[in-house]
C-alpha cells in the first residue's frame, strides 16, 4: 500500500491549508465537515502533514467518500460526531476521492465509503461500507486501546479535561528505581521501572524513565569508533544502532537521528521495525517539544510512508 504512489512532491503545509480553506464543500454532501481539530478536510496537498505526521501522535481515521455515494452520507456524519466526542484522542481525515485521485490510488480504493486507520505513518486497520454506529464505536474503542501505549497523544487528549492535576504522594517504587540510578546500578533501575510497567503498562512516567535508563546505560558503554564502523557498513543494522547511540552520547543528536531514519529507509520487515523502535525510544530521552525530535519525527514519518 505504501508504495502505490509517490506523494513526496506534495506542496508545503501553508499552501495546503490555504487551498483546503478555499475549497468548497459539497452542498448537502458527505464532505461538509464541521470546524474543529478533530475533523479535517484532507487534500493531496496537506495529506503528509494532516495524516502521516499527525498519526505519529494520535490515530488518524481516513474517511474516503464521494459526493455521489449514498452510504457515505450516512456514515460520514456518524464519524464526525464520534470524532468530536473523542476530544482529540483521534482525528477524522475526510477525503473526497474524486477530487483527490492520488490519495484514492494510494489506498487502492475500489469502493466507497472506505475507512482506514493510520498510526505511526502506517495503515493499521480498515473497514468498508456504512456500518451501524454501535459497531463503529466498538471499532474505534478497540483501535484506541490497541494504540494507547504507542501514541502519546491519545492519553494526553483523554486526560485533557480532567482539570488541574492533583499532586500525588511519592511512589516508593519510583524512589527505589531512582536510588538505583543514583548508585549507577542501571540494571536494577531498569528492572524497577520494568516492574512498574508490568503491572501498569500505560504508566507514561515509567516508560519515559525506562527509556532514559536504557539509553544512559548504552551511552556509557558506547564507543566513538562505532561511528566509523557503521559508516563503512551501512547495511549492518547493529552497527547503525550502536553508532546512533554513540552520536547521541557525544551530543551529535541530529546526526544520530538522521542515521536511523536512513536505516529505516534501507530496511524492511522486522529489521525496519527494530530500527524504528530504537529511534522512538531515543525520542523519549528528550523533553517534550524538543525541535530536534519534532524534525526527526517528521523525517521518520516520511521514511515509513
Amino acid at each position: 500500500m505504501a508504495g502505490a504512489v509517490d506523494l513526496s512532491a506534495l506542496k508545503s503545509r501553508a499552501e495546503a491549508n490555504a487551498r483546503a480553506a478555499a475549497q468548497p464543500t459539497a452542498e448537502g454532501g458527505a464532505g461538509a465537515a464541521p470546524a474543529g481539530a478533530s475533523v479535517i478536510d484532507v487534500t493531496e496537498e496537506n495529506f503528509q502533514a494532516e495524516v502521516v505526521e499527525k498519526s505519529l501522535q494520535v490515530p488518524v481515521v481516513v474517511d474516503l467518500w464521494a459526493t455521489w455515494c449514498g452510504p457515505c452520507k450516512q456514515l460520514s456524519p456518524v464519524l464526525e460526531r464520534l470524532a468530536q466526542e473523542g476530544g482529540g484522542a483521534w482525528v477524522l481525515a475526510k477525503v473526497d476521492v474524486d477530487a483527490n485521485p492520488r490519495i484514492a490510488q494510494l489506498f487502492q480504493v475500489q469502493s466507497v465509503p472506505m475507512v482506514i486507520a493510520i498510526a505511526g505513518g502506517q495503515p493499521v486497520d480498515a473497514f468498508t461500507g456504512a456500518l451501524p454506529e454501535p459497531q463503529i464505536r466498538q471499532w474505534i474503542d478497540q483501535l484506541l486501546n490497541a494504540l494507547r501505549d504507542q501514541l502519546p497523544g491519545i492519553r494526553a487528549a483523554e486526560q485533557g479535561g480532567a482539570g488541574e492535576p492533583v499532586e500525588e504522594p511519592e511512589d516508593p517504587r519510583f524512589t527505589a528505581a531512582e536510588d538505583a540510578l543514583e548508585r549507577g546500578d542501571y540494571a536494577a533501575a531498569e528492572a524497577a521501572y520494568q516492574k512498574i510497567l508490568d503491572s501498569e503498562p500505560n504508566n507514561e512516567q515509567a516508560k519515559a524513565a525506562l527509556a532514559q535508563v536504557r539509553f544512559t546505560a548504552r551511552a556509557e558503554q558506547s564507543d566513538p569508533a562505532a561511528i566509523e564502523r557503521a559508516d563503512a557498513a551501512p547495511e549492518d543494522v547493529d552497527a547503525q544502532l550502536a553508532a546512533a547511540d554513540a552520536e547521541l552520547a557525544i551530543g551529535r543528536v541530529e546526526e544520530g537521528f538522521d542515521r536511523l531514519v536512513r536505516a529505516v529507509k534501507r530496511t524492511s520487515g522486522d529489521e525496519r521495525d527494530r530500527v524504528r523502535r530504537h529511534l522512538v525510544e531515543m525520542f523519549e530521552v528528550f523533553p517534550e517539544g524538543d525541535e530536534r525530535v519534532t524534525a526527526a519525527r517528521r523525517a521518520l514519518a516520511s521514511a515509513l510512508f
